[in-house]
């Protein structure tokens, strides 16, 4: 009670406060908090996800730009580039100097890896399967073979499936991975009301504690073998957490959520560059305009997620006009800035030719968007620290799939269902699609 007192005391000066100041800014519209617990009381009551109710709120306030109170903290949606381009902040580095080159090798090898994997599916397909592939699934797990590759040097933790697949170690740490993901995004009362973090009300600190006993208890069964790394004296526990966190969300959130089967189009590109005689390979990337042009074009249809990552205000700050109080949490709607009417024609169509020149067609084209017209990894002053990773990963991806196999709607579905999940923007279900090897046996 006396903490509750305390809080509602200072919320008061704070007001007070910054009405006395008549040279501050106002703040961006919004709706009006309540004392201590801000907006949180609608955003849990209101039948939405938090982020489909705050984008409701914009539409109805008929703003780009808004204040939500969470608890103490305000958090400003916005469809406004100028965020990421001008506000505080230094570049964050890159995670190796040498721009990923020194991963290459394992690149290529997990590259081949998806193909082999798509074909032998394809090759064993029986009247349960029909060579029928979740695209979701093969995506995710390239992406979760080439992290586990950079990060733990290792395709797989346990045993690998016949046909090449992930075992069940490899699926238990892709879901694990995209859990993190759809955490990231969310708006956990928590977050915002400190005093409730030891009630542990989402219950994710037990999950972790549970799964860190299992493997010390591994460990000391010698139910675990594996050797320890040299670093692991050096570096402490949450350090080593944060760095594989970091690279490995960085790495797989764009390149596995993407696949749309509108870019089948830039078949006929990679046919003229690469041919059927060999498999794409990265040195051909620079020659595959269109290619990457779908590639942007579906980050800006289907992006990963309804926001970036939040960007706290280091320093008060102006944006818009607006005042934007320190310590805030400024979010850039992904799905504001790839539908802004203002910026692109027609913006629910998938159209990869706008991504194109009209200037030099020989320009090469690159997923990275510096006029922030969209986010596909995240860039700025706080950019994406895995951005060259990411970037090769999701051409790669894309690349093999369309060179690899001939993609159509399975005969047993009559239409392919792209409504977005209640929870998040992904698609409901994921996409299901016949696949038919379209290269000599051989290079498979």
């Amino acid at each position: 009670m006396v903490m509750l007192v305390y809080l509602v005391i200072k919320n008061l000066k704070t007001r007070r406060k910054s009405t006395c100041n008549n040279t501050t800014p106002p703040l961006p519209p919004g709706p009006t908090p309540w004392p201590v617990v801000g907006n949180i009381p609608e955003m849990l009551l209101s039948d939405k996800p938090a982020f489909r109710w705050i984008h409701h709120v914009m539409k109805e306030m008929g703003t780009d730009i808004a204040c939500v109170k969470l608890g103490g903290v305000h958090v400003i949606p916005k469809i406004a580039r100028e965020v990421l381009k001008k506000q505080t902040g230094r570049q964050l580095r890159v995670v190796c100097p040498s721009r990923h080159t020194w991963l290459h090798g394992k690149r290529s090898g997990e590259a081949d890896n998806l193909t082999r994997y798509v074909y032998n599916l394809t090759a064993g397909a029986g009247e349960e399967t029909s060579g029928v592939i979740n695209i979701r699934h093969v995506a995710r797990h390239y992406c979760g073979n080439v992290v586990r590759r950079l990060v733990f040097n290792m395709r797989y933790f346990g045993e690998p499936q016949p046909d090449g697949g992930p075992g069940l170690t490899e699926v238990q740490h892709v879901d694990a991975v995209f859990a993190c993901m759809g955490l990231l995004y969310s708006f956990h009362v928590s977050d915002y009301l400190p005093w409730l973090l030891g009630l542990d009300l989402d219950g994710h600190e037990k999950m972790v504690k549970e799964a860190n006993e299992t493997r010390w208890r591994q460990w000391k069964s010698g139910e675990r073998s594996e050797l320890e790394d040299l670093s692991t004296p050096v570096l402490s526990i949450e350090e080593v957490k944060a760095q594989v966190q970091d690279i490995t969300l960085a790495a797989m959130d764009n390149p596995s959520s993407a696949v749309d089967p509108e870019m089948m189009k830039a078949v006929e590109e990679i046919d003229g560059v690469v041919g059927r005689a060999r498999l794409v390979q990265e040195s051909d990337i620079p020659r595959l305009n269109y290619l990457k042009a779908c590639i942007r074009e579906a980050f800006r249809l289907h992006p990963v997620a309804p926001f970036n990552v939040p960007h706290v205000a280091l320093e008060d700050a102006t944006v818009a006009g607006y005042h934007i109080p320190k310590g805030s949490h400024v979010i850039l709607s992904r799905i504001g800035l790839g539908g802004n009417l203002g910026v692109w024609d027609d913006p629910l169509r998938f159209n990869p030719d706008r991504h194109l020149t009209t200037v030099d067609p020989k320009v090469e084209v690159t997923l990275t968007e510096n006029d922030l017209r969209f986010i596909s990894f995240s860039t700025g002053r706080r950019g994406c620290i895995a951005t060259s990773l990411g970037t090769a990963m999701s051409i790669m991806l894309f690349a093999r799939l369309l060179q690899g196999f001939s993609w159509s709607k399975p005969a047993e579905i009559s239409s392919v269902d792209l409504s977005e999940s209640r929870h998040d923007i992904l698609m409901a279900k994921p996409l299901l699609l016949h696949a038919e090897p379209r290269l000599p046996a051989h290079l498979y």
